[in-house]
């Protein structure tokens, strides 16, 4: 994880928040290091995570995550972490239904050779992954997605995506007082009406959104892209506005440093 972005989010593993929901965007760069961010947080604050990573190898996360001081490997071994590799999954998914018409058990990525059908295999994974268990040691579960742009990209609809994630919420976040973190393409500049649907409902369901841009201005070696913050009030009072605060990035080996806009040594 990233120090100076739990500064940003008054935060630390030992004293984040419960029922929460988080939506991770990102537009014309990589917004990654969040998911990296996020999932390192947890594992080190001793929550029971499911990860659903539908874009890159478990390879991937770990190597990463080794960087970050947390190993992917051992977590998965005793239990805290549950990892739905979707590029295997899918793949297995596809071979086995060529070869058996009638498998004995449905896959997480059933929906992959149903058309049209809905989430409820992935849902009921993620139920079994988190709260099927008898192990008391895990603080509360979360359930991390990298990222839900490419269930789109799959065929699957906007309604049967919205539908998974009110399910997940009800669950994860209201009954069991755990979190969500979501990773979701914006797209506003490709005018991609599904996706811009899907994002604009999650913005508006979520506790925090956190949204990184490249820069307009271009490529540039001291600050690689800009962070947008928006906490989201609970209080249906007018009054009670959102609070959003923008800094400006860049990425490391190890670590990402964050610092208000205009004030980088390469702008100054």
């Amino acid at each position: 994880m990233f120090p100076e972005l739990n500064n940003i989010l008054n935060s630390t593993p030992e004293t984040c928040e419960q029922g929460k929901a988080v939506l991770l965007s990102d537009k014309q760069t990589d917004g990654s290091f969040l998911v990296h961010h996020f999932l390192s947080f947890y594992l080190k604050g001793g929550c029971k995570v499911c990860f659903l990573g539908l874009v890159q190898s478990f390879n991937h996360y770990s190597l990463v995550a080794q960087k970050l001081g947390v190993h992917l490997a051992a977590a998965r071994e005793k239990g805290q972490l549950v990892f739905l590799e979707g590029l295997r999954s899918s793949l297995d998914l596809i071979l086995s239904d060529r070869q058996d018409s009638t498998p004995q058990t449905l896959s997480p990525l059933q929906f992959l050779i149903s058309p049209n059908a809905s989430l409820q295999c992935l849902y009921d994974f993620v139920c079994k992954s988190l709260l099927e268990t008898s192990e008391t040691t895990w603080k509360f579960p979360v359930l991390i997605i990298d990222d839900l742009s490419v269930l789109l990209s799959l065929g699957v609809t906007p309604v049967n995506i919205m539908n998974f994630i009110h399910y997940c919420r009800a669950t994860i976040c209201s009954k069991f007082m755990g979190n969500i973190v979501t990773l979701m393409h914006n797209t506003e500049h490709l005018e991609d009406e599904e996706n811009n649907f899907v994002a604009k409902s999650l913005s508006h369901q979520c506790h925090l959104i956190l949204e990184v841009e490249g820069l307009t201005t271009g490529y540039c070696k001291d600050i690689h892209g800009q962070l947008k913050m928006t906490c989201r009030s609970p209080s249906p009072v007018k009054s009670e506005k959102n609070v959003t605060k923008i800094f400006q990035y860049k990425i490391q080996e190890k670590n990402v440093t964050f610092f208000a806009r205009g004030t980088s040594s390469a702008v100054l």
